[in-house]
């Protein structure tokens, strides 16, 4: 939860290193949270006819859009990728697999241009 809220507390931070835990465990209860808020609009009645989802969903995906772009960024950042490498998602099929490849695999160890390694800065 706490590497939930410290990509909450950098919400448009673009600039400088997240280490694998730090993105990963955002997505994780990014999901958690946007299962919940599926749930309590369908037992609200909130629900878009036709759609599993509703208002508190979407107003919950506007707000975290945002921080997760950034995250998404410095993770890149970390790989020693730029953050424009975002947009190879917008490539069918191949774009996604990688942007996840690149956002899975481990950073550079040390300093490199987008910042100190952030698993040095946390020993």
């Amino acid at each position: 939860m706490s590497s939930y809220l410290s990509v909450l507390k950098k919400y448009a931070v673009f600039n400088g290193r997240s280490r694998r835990k730090e993105y990963w465990m955002f997505v994780l209860f990014n999901f958690i949270f946007s299962i919940a808020a599926i749930i309590i609009d369908n037992l609200l009645g909130f629900s878009v006819a036709g759609l599993p989802y509703g208002f508190i969903y979407l107003i919950y995906m506007l707000a975290v859009l945002l921080p997760g772009l950034a995250a998404s960024v410095r993770r890149l950042h970390d790989t020693g990728k730029s953050g424009w490498w975002v947009l190879i998602s917008l490539v069918p099929f191949i774009g996604g697999i990688w942007l996840l490849v690149l956002l899975c695999i481990e950073g550079n160890s040390g300093t490199n241009q987008y910042g100190e390694d952030p698993k040095q800065v946390l020993n």
